[in-house]
């Protein structure tokens, strides 16, 4: 089990700004790190999207050290495994757990820029994983899908 501020990486990550960013709160910041370091990561950053293959594929200690720094700076508000819980909890239906966490209001989903960047935001708003940049609902599920299913081997 990893101690919750080690910086572990099996790819050279530096997680470093992400830490300092989760520190001080600035958790739209970090939300934005967040999916640039899931990219670097992943081998991504050119095409800007994660392909389920990649989620699959994803060092466990980096999804660890992600998870762990988010847990730990949002007083367990926050973080991919705090998201698989109520994911889970909800039996795997994604517009159930999009409610949930916030992501999806009245049947609507949300746009980035209406997405709760504080800690009275609903347990699990973020990391957002980039819901509201896109309107592609379906494809949102499914890599949400696959980022649970990683999510559940690795944590």
């Amino acid at each position: 089990m990893l101690k919750q501020d080690e910086l572990i990486s099996a790819v050279g990550m530096d997680y470093s700004l992400l830490k300092e960013l989760l520190a001080a709160g600035k958790w739209k910041e970090a939300d934005l790190e967040t999916t640039a370091v899931i990219l670097k990561a992943a081998g991504r950053e050119r095409e800007g999207w994660i392909t389920q293959e990649s989620l699959a594929n994803f060092p466990c200690q980096d999804l660890r050290t992600i998870d762990n720094l988010w847990v730990k700076y949002s007083q367990g508000r926050f973080g991919f495994s705090i998201q698989k819980s109520i994911y889970f909890e909800v039996k795997k239906d994604f517009e159930r757990f999009a409610e949930r966490v916030g992501w999806r209001v009245l049947n609507n989903w949300l746009k980035y820029s209406e997405l709760n960047f504080s800690l009275n935001a609903p347990v699990g708003h973020l990391p957002s994983g980039g819901v509201g940049y896109k309107r592609w609902t379906r494809l949102i599920e499914v890599g949400y899908a696959a980022l649970a299913s990683r999510v559940d081997e690795c944590l």
